[in-house]
């Protein structure tokens, strides 16, 4: 049998980002990725940049840097940003990061836009931008200390994981689950097979 990465080509897959959930939800879909190489990008969003371009840029920033290290191979990168309006709002670093954030979300509906880019052996780079709607119940101010006090918000985009304990204050989502998460499983199962990554166990 071959094993996972193994391709016409005889390229691996590396997956340029450092997320445990990227990884989970490639294995999820048996497309575990070969290497796990984090890209040291500049995540400062530009001046006037707005959330959509913002997650595809850091995306195709991430691909680049790892593609020139592993020109051989598929490198897949992602990013995920959390957008009210015009705003992008950060990951969340500190307590006071995730409590302005969950407040500015709390009773209100927001957009997860997530960036992917696939850079093959070829050279040529594939690229889709995927947008959900989510929708956070109002939230008490028990409930957020609550959260809060888990540091289950610690580094993610807009101070929580709908994964987690987050999932309680969720009321709805509209559009991809995964892409919420961290990485829109459909699309990259797509650019991967249109790429020409199929390891044996892949689901085609």
């Amino acid at each position: 049998m071959a094993a996972p990465g193994d391709t016409a080509h005889g390229a691996r897959l590396i997956l340029a980002s450092a997320s445990p959930r990227r990884r989970q939800l490639l294995d999820q879909v048996t497309l575990p990725p070969d290497l796990t190489v984090p890209a040291d990008v500049d995540e400062t969003p530009r001046k006037g940049e707005l959330p959509r371009p913002h997650a595809a840029r850091l995306a195709d920033d991430k691909a680049s840097a790892i593609a020139a290290l592993h020109p051989a191979d598929f490198v897949l990168a992602a990013d995920t940003v959390v957008g009210v309006g015009r705003r992008i709002l950060p990951k969340a670093e500190t307590q006071d990061d995730a409590r302005r954030c969950l407040e500015l979300l709390s009773g209100r509906r927001h957009r997860v836009f997530t960036g992917v880019t696939l850079i093959g052996p070829d050279g040529r780079a594939r690229r889709r931008t995927v947008e959900t709607a989510v929708t956070f119940k109002r939230l008490g101010e028990t409930e957020l200390a609550t959260y809060l006090a888990s540091d289950e918000w610690q580094g993610k985009a807009g101070g929580y994981a709908i994964q987690g304990l987050a999932a309680a204050f969720i009321r709805a989502v509209n559009g991809s689950y995964t892409n919420v998460v961290g990485l829109p499983v459909f699309e990259v199962v797509s650019m991967l097979a249109g790429a020409g990554y199929a390891p044996a166990r892949s689901l085609r």
